[in-house]
């Protein structure tokens, strides 16, 4: 918006997102990035994570109770979020509408 001010629905939040190894899933972890990602696709713009990007928040996405994916590698400026099973979709979502 050139020469206007600038609303809310302006931006949309970055979300950096790092999957675990799989080396023990017990769900379908792309299923669940994938149900995320499509609630919400209006408000948060979604990449996989790298080295040197800044976040507004990071979405760990682990396959079992261990979630052990690292991610210090990376800057998140509110924060990281994890989720380890299909469960934690509902959770995820809302808390990831709230921080917009």
């Amino acid at each position: 918006m050139l020469g206007g001010l600038f609303t809310k629905g302006d931006f949309k939040m970055k979300c950096g997102v790092r999957f675990c190894g799989g080396c023990n899933p017990r769900y379908d972890r792309g299923a669940a990035y994938e149900i995320i990602k499509q609630s919400l696709q209006d408000e948060i713009q979604f990449e996989y994570a790298q080295e040197g990007s800044v976040y507004d928040i990071l979405l760990i996405i682990g396959g079992c109770t261990n979630c052990c994916a690292s991610y210090d590698q990376y800057i998140a400026r509110h924060g990281v979020i994890k989720i380890w099973d299909m469960d934690e979709i509902d959770k995820t979502i809302k808390i990831l509408k709230d921080f917009e």
